[in-house]
């Protein structure tokens, strides 16, 4: 289906959808509640996007690009200053997070529902493969890269099962599911990604170090990639 360009209508039609799919998921809203939500009829919302499954690949497309760039800008940032040792393991996950909060605290009110939606389709057997793979993976490779060099001795294995202790916290704070806000008694809130940013920071770089230098102790160190 051929693109269409953008209108106050479709963009509308975005917004709404971006916030439905983040609270209800995929299966939980129809395009008849998007459309009504939006102020539309249901056709104008086929004409722009075609089927469901269309508006919801079109609303995780939309500000992907603008994520993947800040994430990486940051990151060349970091790796420019530090020279030819590299950034250290910190600022790799400061890169690969903070662009996500100052995203959601400089941009519009969408971005919320954006990254809960992210949250949402990274933590789905069935979505995860299909819409994460395309977008985001060629990115994460580049961060994954920068932690090889930060970590020279560390294990293969070691350095993704980290990563998947990242992108696990990462999930549940984009999700703001609001449990923390309950379990803390108010003290902590899940809305405030500064907060649990400053923490998550620390706390996974400390996690990198401990597995990824452990392993190096007690097993074979990874073959060195080819160039």
């Amino acid at each position: 289906m051929s693109k269409r360009s953008p209108s106050p209508k479709s963009e509308r039609i975005l917004d709404v959808a971006e916030e439905l799919f983040a609270l209800h998921g995929y299966d939980g809203v129809t395009l008849r509640q998007i459309a009504t939500g939006a102020g539309v009829d249901v056709a104008l919302a086929n004409y722009h996007f075609g089927k469901k499954l269309d508006l919801f690949r079109a609303v995780f497309d939309r500000r992907s690009v603008e994520l993947n760039q800040s994430r990486l800008q940051a990151l060349r940032q970091f790796q420019a200053e530090a020279g030819p040792q590299g950034p250290s393991v910190e600022q790799i996950i400061e890169a690969f997070t903070r662009p996500l909060e100052i995203a959601q605290r400089d941009g519009d009110s969408g971005w919320a529902n954006y990254l809960a939606l992210v949250a949402y389709i990274n933590n789905s057997p069935y979505w995860g493969p299909k819409m994460m793979t395309k977008l985001f993976d060629k990115l994460v490779l580049e961060f994954i890269e920068a932690l090889r060099t930060a970590l020279p001795d560390a294990r293969e294995e070691d350095i993704f099962w980290c990563y998947q202790n990242l992108s696990g916290s990462l999930t549940l704070a984009l999700a703001r599911t609001g449990r923390i806000d309950k379990l803390s008694g108010g003290t902590c809130r899940s809305s405030d990604l500064g907060a649990a940013f400053d923490r998550m920071i620390p706390f996974t770089a400390a996690g990198f170090r401990a597995v990824c230098q452990k392993g190096a102790r007690t097993g074979t160190t990874r073959k060195k990639r080819s160039r």
